[in-house]
């Protein structure tokens, strides 16, 4: 059977955090970081024409679904901007009349990644402040504004159990120009990148058919800030024909372990647990 080229997932996206192998080791499956250091300017510099078109029709047409805001979030969309214009992203950063959400919506069209920032409130707890994501995994941003993570990550079965602890002190320890990737995956029954719940996408259902399932990747960056008083989060969406995976006999094993493993609760809130014994049938 043939294999999936890795070089050439590379090629298609300049900076990958994961490859696809890396995403489907032999072992059970576990909420892990898998934390690899990363580049900032090179998570955000790469910009495919279409898609900024279409999160620019996002924000022109549904600005209030793809960004949001909180009070006080002035400074970190400040410092977002200082960055975009060093990576030549942001040509036209408005003048001192323009409102935050206009400057979001100038930041959200010009870099291809969603992006979010965080800051610690004075218990210190880092909390959401402002953000544009367009392209959303089933979820909804404004839900998530002014929330702590513990709270925003509550949803998900399983994942405070095991990683709030690390996260929280992996958010502590991070360094401004010391940016870390990794990487999420989940399936989706459309290669669309916009998977907002009001959207009502295709759901994979039975009976399966694999022509019409997509591994969906989140490759995801968080850096700390220049000024160190918040934190960057981004996330670049790809989206593979599950054939492709299941042609590789490496993949295809990996991939039937982590299924064969995962959680119910957790497989039920990823929308897996339907179709979890046909997938293993593949």
């Amino acid at each position: 059977m043939p294999r999936l080229d890795p070089g050439r997932q590379r090629s298609m996206m300049p900076t990958v955090p994961l490859e696809i192998h890396e995403l489907f080791p032999d072992e059970d499956y576990r909420f892990h970081l898998t934390l690899r250091k990363g580049d900032l300017g090179a998570f955000f510099s790469p910009a495919n024409p279409a898609v900024l078109e279409e999160r620019r029709r996002w924000l022109n047409d549904d600005s209030e679904t793809v960004l949001a805001q909180s009070e006080g979030c002035q400074p970190l969309v400040r410092e977002m901007e200082a960055l975009a214009s060093g990576w030549g992203k942001l040509a036209n950063r408005g003048d001192g009349n323009d409102s935050v959400t206009e400057r979001l919506s100038i930041l959200g069209g010009a870099l291809e990644p969603d992006f979010m920032l965080l800051s610690k409130d004075p218990g210190g707890i880092y909390r959401l402040r402002a953000g544009v994501v367009c392209f959303p995994s089933s979820w909804v941003l404004s839900e998530k504004i002014g929330r702590g993570l513990e709270e925003i990550h509550g949803v998900v079965p399983g994942l405070n159990a095991s990683l709030a602890v690390t996260i929280d002190r992996f958010l502590e320890r991070l360094k401004p120009g010391a940016p870390f990737e990794r990487a999420n995956w989940g399936l989706a029954g459309t290669p669309e990148l916009n998977m907002h719940p009001n959207l009502g996408r295709t759901r994979i259902a039975l009976p399966l058919d694999l022509d019409r399932v997509w591994l969906r990747i989140e490759d995801q960056i968080l850096a700390s800030l220049p000024s160190g008083g918040g934190v960057l989060f981004g996330i670049r969406i790809r989206a593979l024909p599950l054939q492709s995976i299941l042609k590789d006999p490496t993949l295809r094993s990996g991939f039937h372990r982590a299924l064969a493993t995962m959680p119910e609760a957790l497989a039920a809130y990823k929308g897996i647990s339907p179709i979890r014994a046909a997938l293993l049938a593949t």
